[in-house]
């Protein structure tokens, strides 16, 4: 069952493992870089390991962006072990689900890098529409709850 977890001293060390495959390392942060952006807002990020039963399979990293005033989905992968094994519109769905019931949201916002394909069409088929922004070099979508 795939679930998102809490990450902690006992998991940290599998959380940084964690890798995409070659050709998506432009499109996605490391976890490193994801959890010290983390730290930093602390008050407005929440990053979970996402598990399949006991073995982690990715991280996903919702946040607040105040400049904006929007939540959105802020960090997400999957391992390139386990992916095309659906454990990403799951993760995804449970993550939407974890702002939705914490903050009462009507929207949320991702920004996903042109040429990424591959995350669009996840986004897209759990509702994402493109909202026609393009800032910071990432192409911005939402999700009306």
């Amino acid at each position: 069952m795939v679930e998102l977890r809490e990450i902690t001293k006992d998991n940290i060390d599998e959380v940084l493992a964690l890798s995409v495959k070659e050709d998506q390392k432009g499109f996605v942060s490391t976890t490193a870089e994801s959890l010290a952006q983390a730290y930093v807002y602390s008050e407005t990020a929440w990053p979970f390991a996402v598990y399949n039963d006991d073995e982690i399979v990715g991280f996903i990293m919702m946040g607040y962006y105040g400049v904006k005033g929007y939540y959105t989905l802020w960090k997400f992968l999957i391992d390139k072990k386990h992916q095309h094994k659906g454990y990403g519109r799951v993760a995804l769905e449970k993550g939407i689900s974890f702002m939705k019931e914490k903050f009462n949201i009507t929207e949320i916002y991702t920004g996903v890098a042109p040429g990424n394909s591959v995350a669009k069409g996840l986004y897209s088929s759990v509702g994402f529409k493109d909202t026609g922004l393009v800032e910071l070099g990432m192409e911005e979508m939402c999700l009306k709850l």
